[in-house]
């Protein structure tokens, strides 16, 4: 299926080949110079394929046009946006391997690493026969969150520049760092980029189309203890990390994501550290229910006050950061780009599947802040780890949906 897109794995390869994952604990804007010069070199490449308006936003992202060839005034201007950065994971020294015309059903050995890919464990593999994956060697992450993503975007734009019979009105696109560790998309210039509406081309399998995403919410507790001896300690020591145990042990057991599915939402530790000084957790908060959302931080804070009052003092501070929110509070007023989006797919005989996605995108940040900007699938299968994989098929596929979309927008008036 890759023969029409002759470029589109090879740019997926070459962009995977270099490192560009985001730092959580930065506080320049790119978070990395690795995204920067990454980035550096997209804006060349999107120049030498023949887009219009090439810039760098002072926020990192690129922006880029292609100006409509259409003769009707009245057809929406649509955007497409991908982010380049990866998770945190080991991304460096990426050596994907390609596995034709996979079976659906053999397990796939991941390099030298010990790992596998086993339909067993990953029956996700059974609906890929007669596939080719790329899938990583075992010790690093894929990177098809979001490069497939960007490879998608710049090779539909580039066969637009290429195949100028094909009629469309004007369209943007946007490429940017920092989406894995939430302030990519904080500062979007949505004036700037002109759309009417825009996707994101970060899913996962073919299909996926996504308009509410969790809300989302970081927090962080710091515990002061006391410590002592402990063959003096009665009644004198406070250990923090006893403090944070008994903290975690407050919150229901079954709202962890290794037991919730669909709109239930969770409280996921992420990280925990101390000593009986000090200790630190790290949660992410997550609901589609704004309510249940709130109610969910609320608890954090009441847990906090309980035991400080247990104490007689401040002992544990919670510190909260909204990250994002459901961006179908947004999108059910207007449901044009899911509307258009579910059209193509049907025409290219894509099942669409819309569900509430267990996550976030930089279009939640972006619908909020004034364009409403769905999620579409890139094809990436277990993403964020050493399993994952994409299929070029469905690459192609998602390549596809990008210009069906700008194919059915050229009839659409605003």
């Amino acid at each position: 299926m890759t023969e029409k897109y002759p470029e589109l794995v090879k740019r997926f390869l070459k962009y995977v080949a270099v490192d560009t994952q985001s730092d959580e604990n930065s506080t320049s804007v790119p978070s990395s110079p690795k995204e920067i010069a990454f980035l550096a070199n997209l804006t060349e490449e999107l120049k030498s394929i023949g887009l219009e308006n090439v810039r760098t936003m002072p926020d990192g992202y690129v922006f880029a046009e292609l100006s409509k060839n259409s003769d009707d005034d009245n057809v929406p201007t649509i955007g497409f946006i991908s982010h380049v950065d990866t998770a945190d994971f080991n991304g460096a020294g990426i050596k994907p391997q390609m596995i034709d015309n996979y079976d659906g059903q053999s397990t796939i050995q991941l390099g030298h690493s010990g790992y596998t890919l086993n339909p067993a464990e990953f029956p996700s593999l059974k609906k890929y026969q007669g596939h080719t994956l790329i899938t990583t060697d075992g010790t690093t992450l894929l990177g098809a969150d979001d490069k497939a993503g960007v490879a998608e975007i710049i090779t539909a734009a580039q066969y637009l520049v290429q195949h100028p019979e094909v009629k469309h009105g004007d369209i943007r696109f946007a490429f940017g760092p920092d989406e894995e560790i939430g302030i990519g998309a904080d500062n979007f210039d949505t004036k700037a980029f002109g759309a009417d509406f825009a996707y994101t081309i970060d899913g996962g399998p073919a299909g996926e189309l996504e308009w509410e995403t969790f809300s989302a919410a970081s927090a962080t507790i710091n515990i002061q203890g006391r410590n002592v001896h402990p063959g003096t300690a009665k009644d004198t020591m406070v250990n923090a990390i006893q403090v944070a145990f008994d903290f975690h042990a407050q919150l229901p057991e079954n709202d962890r994501p290794e037991h919730t599915s669909g709109r239930e939402g969770f409280w996921h530790l992420m990280d925990i550290k101390g000593t009986p000084e000090e200790a630190q957790l790290r949660y992410i908060v997550r609901d589609h229910d704004r309510a249940k959302f709130e109610v969910r931080k609320q608890k954090l804070l009441d847990i906090a006050d309980s035991l400080n009052q247990y104490f007689g003092e401040q002992r544990v501070l919670v510190t909260l950061k909204d990250q994002y929110y459901n961006m179908g509070e947004i999108l059910k007023d207007d449901m044009r780009s899911v509307e258009l989006a579910e059209q193509a797919m049907l025409e290219l005989n894509i099942k669409p599947i819309i569900e509430p996605v267990r996550g976030g995108t930089d279009g939640s940040k972006i619908t909020f802040l004034g364009l409403p900007t769905p999620n579409i699938f890139a094809g990436g299968e277990n993403m964020h780890g050493r399993f994952e994989y994409v299929s070029t098929q469905v690459m192609s596929q998602a390549t596809d949906t990008i210009l069906k979309i700008i194919e059915l927008g050229q009839k659409k008036s605003i």
